[in-house]
């Protein structure tokens, strides 16, 4: 069934990693929910007849700044337009620094039924380098007061491979997020992004990133945890408790059909994309002014859908189905890349069992470059 997700583009000040979408000027918040509510009027029957929503994601930015009144409005907006199912997963991502005990109270009372909280670290002069808002001591406390009110459904962000001079940080934020006792955890190695303040102060050598084997042998002391703890890994970054995976984020990857609406916002129906613009201003003239959404549309080939498929499937626990590429999509990758394959089998980096190709935990670390052998050309 299709989901919702909402590109919430505010925040308090830019994380020296992030290359999202988003805006540290508030001037056009207001504005902007209006945008929203009117591109999801202009937009309800994307996904055709089918209106019931399983999903609904607001990430970001930080939709955590969201008052409670514009809350209240594109919940409106959303139901007047479509049928949210009773047990639909309703999912807003939100700063430590912004979940105070109010806030809290206030989210609980809505429909949202689980919190993403980008806890990143719980080493302080690691967040502080990561340029994040908050501290050490509100990255423990606003999970154990966002569990007083009522929430359970909650997953935490982690970063790991920050340069540090040994893996003591990291086995202890990983101690620190285990004793929260949530369901899930999303941990993400440290990418450094050209457009970012890190990309710059490495072009300019003011930051040093730490080598691929520093930051290999944490993604492999991540999956050791993980499993000692008892979560699984449903995909390369994500670990939940048996039957807890995040189900929207579980729809991207089984190639879900989804309607996203704000800047920057992505849409897939199943067989073409649509991309919002990345600015807000624009976003918002184009709509508020012309009525019309500023997106850019394309159609999916066959190949298009085929390396689509390769890219998600590869990186969950579920893997490939190369019956489904073959017959669904045709693509026969058992015949056309059989040697290829077989190198991954060699060097214990896949394995193909019962019709399904699947990246072992050495095989995870590869991943972008695998995927990108497998990919066909057009």
């Amino acid at each position: 069934m299709p989901g919702l997700y909402l590109h919430i583009p505010f925040c308090k000040q830019a994380c020296h990693y992030c290359d999202f979408h988003f805006s540290t000027s508030m001037a056009l918040k207001s504005r902007f929910v209006e945008a929203l509510v009117r591109e999801l009027e202009l937009r309800a029957r994307y996904l055709g007849d089918d209106t019931t929503l399983q999903t609904i994601y607001f990430g970001g930015g930080t939709p955590s700044l969201l008052t409670d009144n514009e809350i209240d409005i594109i919940f409106e907006a959303i139901h007047r337009h479509f049928t949210v199912s009773p047990q639909a997963e309703i999912t807003l991502e939100a700063n430590p620094d912004d979940l105070t005990a109010a806030k809290l109270r206030s989210l609980a009372a809505s429909p949202v039924n689980r919190l993403s909280i980008g806890l990143q670290s719980f080493h302080e002069p690691h967040l502080r380098l990561m340029n994040r808002a908050h501290s050490a001591q509100e990255s423990r406390q606003c999970v154990h007061m966002a569990q007083a009110a009522g929430f359970e459904n909650i997953s935490v962000d982690l970063i790991y491979g920050v340069p540090a001079p040994d893996h003591r940080i990291w086995e202890r934020d990983m101690e620190e997020a285990f004793a929260l006792q949530v369901p899930h955890l999303s941990c993400y190695a440290l990418t450094i992004e050209p457009d970012t303040v890190f990309g710059r102060q490495l072009k300019k050598g003011t930051f040093k990133a730490p080598p691929d084997d520093f930051v290999a042998a944490q993604f492999e002391m991540l999956l050791s945890q993980m499993r000692a703890h008892g979560y699984e890994q449903y995909e390369i970054s994500n670990f939940c408790r048996p039957g807890r995976e995040s189900r929207h984020n579980s729809n991207y990857w089984r190639g879900v059909p989804y309607l996203g609406l704000g800047p920057s916002a992505h849409s897939y129906d199943g067989a073409s994309r649509q991309y919002t613009v990345a600015n807000n201003p624009q976003y918002v003239t184009a709509i508020l002014e012309h009525n019309e959404v500023p997106a850019t549309y394309e159609q999916l080939t066959p190949t298009d859908r085929a390396n689509e498929y390769l890219m998600t499937s590869l990186r969950t626990a579920r893997g490939c189905d190369l019956a489904y590429l073959h017959q669904g999509l045709g693509v026969d990758l058992r015949t056309q890349r059989a040697e290829y394959l077989q190198h991954l089998q060699n060097n214990g980096w896949a394995t193909v069992q019962h019709e399904t190709l699947t990246l072992t935990d050495r095989g995870k670390l590869l991943a972008d470059h695998i995927t990108l052998e497998l990919f066909l050309e057009q």
